[in-house]
């Protein structure tokens, strides 16, 4: 079963055990879903891959809106936020430990041959791709940042 099925399914069980919360998280994924499906150029049909890089940009949105709400003093909105954000990452494949991704760094530091921070593209280029899905680019960037020597 795809995602886009599974997800549709278990808006049915939330509906079902009134789960107002995954329900609504759900519902936006749904909705993020088909427009990607509908959207001009689309085949009409969502792969998996598709469908997480979609449920990732809306967990960042979450945590980005969390972040701003507890900047302003608005708790109730920002526990929202981060509670639709757990319903979320439940649908995301398990995201790397800090020690896995600095160690799949390294390999692909290796592998590329980089030297210096002057390769950081190759290496940026190589590590988003093998790491789509497991974990945060901006989280790669840093550890490449930090492995590759000045």
């Amino acid at each position: 079963m795809n995602l886009f099925d599974t997800v549709s399914n278990d808006i049915k069980t939330a509906m079902l055990a009134k789960d107002k919360v995954r329900l609504e998280a759900l519902r936006g994924v749904k909705k993020e879903f088909l427009e990607a499906k509908t959207a001009k150029g689309a085949d009409g049909d969502l792969s998996d891959e598709t469908a997480v890089k979609i449920i990732q940009k809306m967990v960042k949105q979450r945590k980005d809106s969390a972040q701003i709400y507890t900047e302003q003093n608005r708790p109730e909105l920002a526990e929202k936020e981060l509670a639709e954000v757990a319903v979320l990452e439940d649908y995301l494949p398990k995201q790397l430990s800090s020690a896995e991704l600095e160690a799949a760094i390294q390999a692909i530091i290796a592998q590329v041959g980089a030297t210096s921070a002057k390769e950081m593209g190759k290496v940026m280029g190589v590590a988003t791709k093998s790491l789509a899905g497991k974990t945060e680019g901006r989280l790669i960037s840093e550890a490449v940042k930090r492995l590759l020597p000045a």
